[in-house]
């Protein structure tokens, strides 16, 4: 492709719509553009690199045995309400786009497709001799994102793979989870990114366990905590650790203090001069479940650590039956308003106690729970002579103890938040240590949840009708795409791996007016595309100044340009990556390019 005839604009200053150095490249190279909030033009350069990780992505799916289809984008709501899933998608997390169609109908633009696969697979698959059975797409998916941010990394509208799979058993689907694993390190690795594989929550999928697969890099929306032997990884949501020891309490009396001016757990370790880890906070949450019910929810935890709210919303999701729901629709900290409408009197704030009293619940608000749930933490439940609230302002109870002076929650859960620092689970003298990362890909092993919901059986060897054991399978390739830039740039631009690179090879004319030049280029041009070289020509009536800037800032991997060096028969060739440049005699530079590329692909 000659740049001349290419839609093709860079931009000399950072967009000011862009927060992070990939957003802002992709932008600047002319790779795409803003159409509206979180959502983009992909211009030709990008859907090269995106039609290049598509096939790749196609490539380790199809070795696997799964099978391509495509599933329609705009689903009917009566399918979501079958799953029990319409009402957190459009309410609770609120990232289905929605509407009603002419007859009145409602329908979603697809944010995943477990529905719809499964209403197929429902209406197809019979017997046991149809299993396994897995199923796969790339297209478009749609989320109505709150705060679109960092161009395609959260943006509204997104190309993705998604794959489903079915099973008759828990054996069948575990190898098929096996295998995605295998698959999704391979999709990595040949697109040249440095990732990590690690634990992480289903979230409002669902399923009994999953796997997120991380582009490391310093702009990742997520934390990843790991052990330096190999041994673990997880997403910061999903991490278990085990936290350092309690400190012995230097109280040995229960009594209550006089502790002005301390509403926090540093101030209050400051003022008693104790450590953190003896002392009790405890957390006011308020959470609304499917049912309409409203639950004040109050978590003891250890006062050095933190609550973490993907671990509590799954608590209080599996305590949802108790409260008439199926499902956690909102988790908040109640600000002073939703307390107003609430609170009996006001609430001691920086001093609440684990037997704060029910009677704090005004009665008679017919979709609130009258009594608190209270949880306590695992790191709060073994603590003696402890440090805690004592409902009162400005008062602290000191030498406190489980089942004499307070009433032990019956509740234990895990929702801290583990952290750096922390011993890990499997080996104690490994410590966590601490990675940004982007998610990339996300497998789960979804069991039979949403096959039981919607109906979806199969007939087994013996004759008896069972619910399908599912999987399911996601790859975000526009934002891989973007996850590259992020992990692999400098200061002149984008250095794009080899073999997701628009183009491997780009031939720059510093001199239109010289024929030499013109000539010579267009001839390794023509012998570098025959050879099955990607090469882009720019001969466009620009400065060389220009030129190299711009080869630069797309980062095309092998530069060439006929300079002054063509009287002695050679041109000058630099590695993007590396940013060595050499002459090279003109008769070597195709099969140094081709040799260069091949060693890359296969490597």
């Amino acid at each position: 492709m000659r740049l001349s005839q290419m839609l093709f604009v860079t931009l000399r200053e950072d967009p000011a719509e862009a927060e992070i150095p990939s957003h802002k490249l992709l932008l600047r190279a002319g790779y795409m553009r803003r159409v509206a909030s979180g959502v983009y033009a992909y211009l030709p350069l990008l859907w090269r690199v995106l039609t290049k990780i598509s096939a790749i992505v196609r490539d380790e799916m199809n070795a696997t045995g799964a099978q391509e289809c495509l599933l329609p984008q705009l689903q009917p709501a009566d399918l979501w309400r079958e799953s029990g899933r319409w009402d957190t998608y459009t309410k609770a997390e609120g990232i289905m786009f929605s509407l009603v169609d002419r007859r009145q109908q409602e329908m979603g633009l697809g944010p995943t497709h477990e529905e719809v696969i499964t209403a197929i697979a429902r209406d197809m698959i019979r017997s046991y001799r149809q299993l396994p059975l897995h199923l796969y797409q790339i297209q478009t998916k749609f989320r109505d994102e709150i705060r679109p941010r960092f161009g395609l990394m959260r943006g509204r509208e997104f190309i993705m793979k998604d794959g489903y799979s079915f099973h008759a058993d828990a054996p069948s689907l575990k190898q098929t989870y096996r295998d995605m694993y295998d698959a999704y390190s391979n999709i990595l690795r040949r697109c040249g990114l440095e990732f990590r594989a690690v634990d992480a929550d289903s979230g409002a999928i669902g399923g009994s366990g999953s796997t997120e697969f991380m582009v490391l890099a310093e702009a990742g929306e997520d934390e990843v905590l790991y052990t330096a032997d190999g041994q673990y990884a997880a997403n910061v949501e999903k991490a278990v650790s085990q936290p350092v020891d309690a400190a012995p309490s230097p109280f040995t009396t229960f009594e209550t203090l006089d502790t002005p001016n301390t509403p926090t757990i540093e101030s209050l370790a400051k003022f008693l001069q104790c450590s953190p880890t003896q002392i009790v906070k405890n957390v006011l949450y308020q959470a609304g479940f499917d049912s309409g019910k409203r639950v004040l929810v109050l978590v003891s935890i250890r006062g050095d650590q933190d609550v973490n709210e993907v671990k509590l919303t799954n608590a209080l999701t599996n305590l949802a039956a108790n409260y008439g729901g199926t499902t956690l629709l909102s988790l908040e900290v109640p600000d002073a308003d939703a307390q107003q409408a609430w609170a009996a009197r006001p609430l001691p704030l920086g001093y609440i106690a684990p037997n704060l009293a029910d009677d704090y619940i005004k009665p008679g608000v017919s979709d609130l729970e009258p009594k608190f749930l209270r949880l306590i933490d695992q790191t709060a439940v073994n603590l003696k002579n402890f440090v805690t609230g004592s409902n009162r302002s400005g008062y602290h109870t000191v030498g406190g103890n489980w089942g004499t002076d307070f009433p032990q929650p019956k509740t234990v859960v895990d929702v801290r938040k583990a952290m750096a620092g922390d011993r890990a689970c499997h080996d104690p003298n490994q410590t966590l240590e601490t990675a940004r990362g982007i998610e990339i890909g996300h497998i789960f092993q979804l069991g039979t949840k949403y096959s039981q919901a919607l109906g979806a059986t199969y007939t087994s060897e013996s004759g008896e009708e069972l619910p399908l054991m599912m999987g399911c399978y996601g790859v975000g390739v526009s934002r891989l795409a973007q996850a590259a830039v992020e992990q692999s740039y400098d200061k002149h631009g984008i250095i794009w791996p080899v073999a997701i690179a628009p183009y491997q090879a780009i031939v720059v004319i510093p001199n239109m007016g010289d024929d030499l030049q013109v000539t010579a280029a267009i001839k390794l041009y023509q012998e570098l595309n025959t050879a099955g070289v990607e090469t882009l020509l720019d001969d466009r009536n620009e400065r060389a100044g220009v030129k190299f800037k711009d080869a630069d800032l797309i980062g095309i991997p092998y530069r060439i340009v006929t300079g002054r060096a063509l009287g002695d028969g050679k041109v000058e060739v630099a590695e993007r990556a590396t940013g060595i440049v050499q002459e090279v005699a003109i008769t070597a530079v195709v099969s140094l390019i081709k040799s260069w590329i091949d060693e890359e692909l296969i490597g």
